[in-house]
């Protein structure tokens, strides 16, 4: 006779502490079994094969199995369709629920529904928490229900709701006698046997440092800093750190840094209600503008070599280490469709096969936003002059000559374009397309 079991199926949360999905497994009456999926479907669109986010995951993976078989429990991991493997476990336990944290992109809004269709068809609960934001979906929005477009009203409502509930950890350590007692371990699926391998890509450290808090918004806007960002991206990115831990320093010690929690929620609650907007401007006059999509000047961009110090530092950073500094984000951003008049679509894609913190909810409403089309977007007049932030953000230039060290030599290429004209042919390309709406 089959054994009873509640499943967890771990996805953007890889972490035994602080899990509000898990916490609710664990409290279930039956032992919980955890389980992960990689998904051929998100795996199959990955072009490079040394790709440091799957080397990430697959170490993270690792390490948690690892913690729960010190448990004398184990992590059963998968590489198949979901729906597959969970009629694989139906059959080979008598499964009395399943459990997750929510996931808010498109494709995972589908694959649940889909996952979760099934249980209902067997009357098995199928149950999802809130672990990967601090508010989701619809839970800040205006008075009629609609979603906020701007910001400033919508982080001003975060704060009014928001209490010290928000920020309280989940106690899963306390119910940890609840995994399942595995008989017998597994062996953790190889990166060669779903066709990667292993990068030599450094990952930022997930030690939380309360200094860099402390200071963040004095230091945020230098590139050159090492301890100026915490680089925590990639571990929010996959939950082998609680939001809520970062949410109480930044409560505590720094607004500005809170405020950075606050518009990733932002995003978050943007692509729920915009879900087509990784191909859609969520402005839909923005669709109108011509681009200009010279795909020379675009290689030039993703090489750095566009003849602009600050941009080619951010390029030749990014591709080097798979990090950006946000405020070069901007930068080279604003670059690729005012200067360049390039699809902010173009950017976005690259930027999602190149950072390690890449998170579609941030990355879209990164680009819609330096482009003009998206929530609470910079006005499409607005163009960053990349030499006056170079001075303003690197006077020192310590940050460009560690990314390009050719800079005052003649093998630094020219500008690709003229700052003051392509602001002004941005400012008409624009004007004209906007107008005629």
């Amino acid at each position: 006779m089959a054994q009873k079991v509640t499943l967890f199926w771990f996805r953007r949360d890889l972490r035994l502490e602080d899990n509000a999905g898990l916490l609710k497994a664990l409290k279930s009456e039956a032992p919980v079994v955890p389980i992960f999926i990689f998904d051929p479907t998100i795996l199959s669109k990955l072009e490079d094969t040394k790709d440091a986010r799957v080397s990430f995951l697959h170490e993270r993976l690792q390490a948690l199995k690892n913690q729960l078989q010190d448990l004398g429990s184990d992590l059963l991991v998968f590489y198949d369709e979901p729906l597959q493997c969970m009629k694989e476990l139906m059959s080979r336990f008598e499964v009395t629920g399943l459990y997750f944290n929510r996931d808010y992109e498109p494709y995972a809004r589908k694959r649940d529904k889909m996952v979760y269709d099934y249980f209902e068809s067997l009357n098995v609960p199928c149950i999802g928490a809130k672990d990967h934001v601090l508010f989701e979906k619809n839970e800040v929005v205006k008075a009629d229900g609609t979603p906020y477009l701007v910001y400033s009203p919508y982080a001003k409502a975060w704060k009014k709701l928001c209490t010290a509930n928000h920020f309280k950890a989940h106690p899963t350590i306390d119910y940890i006698h609840s995994f399942f007692k595995s008989q017998e371990f597994t062996e953790l699926i190889s990166l060669q046997e779903m066709g990667f391998e292993p990068t030599n890509i450094a990952i930022p450290s997930a030690a939380i440092s309360k200094e860099i808090i402390n200071n963040y918004d004095s230091t945020r806007n230098f590139p050159a800093l090492k301890k100026g960002t915490t680089r925590l991206g990639i571990h929010l990115r996959f939950g082998t750190i609680s939001i809520r831990e970062l949410a109480r320093l930044g409560e505590r010690t720094n607004e500005t840094f809170l405020n950075e929690l606050i518009w990733r929620d932002f995003f978050q609650m943007a692509l729920y209600y915009f879900p087509d907007s990784r191909s859609k401007a969520i402005k839909p006059k923005y669709d109108l503008i011509p681009w200009s999509n010279n795909e020379e000047h675009f290689a030039a961009w993703c090489k750095g070599k566009t003849g602009y110090p600050i941009v080619d530092a951010g390029m030749r950073e990014l591709n080097a280490t798979g990090f950006m500094h946000n405020r070069v984000r901007m930068i080279v951003a604003s670059f690729l469709t005012k200067h360049l008049l390039i699809d902010w679509r173009w950017g976005e894609a690259y930027f999602a096969s190149k950072l390690l913190d890449f998170d579609l909810a941030s990355n879209i409403g990164g680009w819609q936003w330096a482009s003009g089309s998206g929530l609470d977007a910079a006005p499409y007049f607005r163009v960053f002059n990349p030499t006056s932030q170079l001075e303003k953000f690197d006077k020192d230039l310590t940050y460009v000559n560690r990314w390009v060290p050719e800079l005052q030599t003649k093998l630094y290429p020219k500008p690709i374009v003229e700052h003051k004209w392509a602001r002004e042919r941005c400012l008409a390309t624009y004007k004209e397309a906007l107008s005629n709406v």
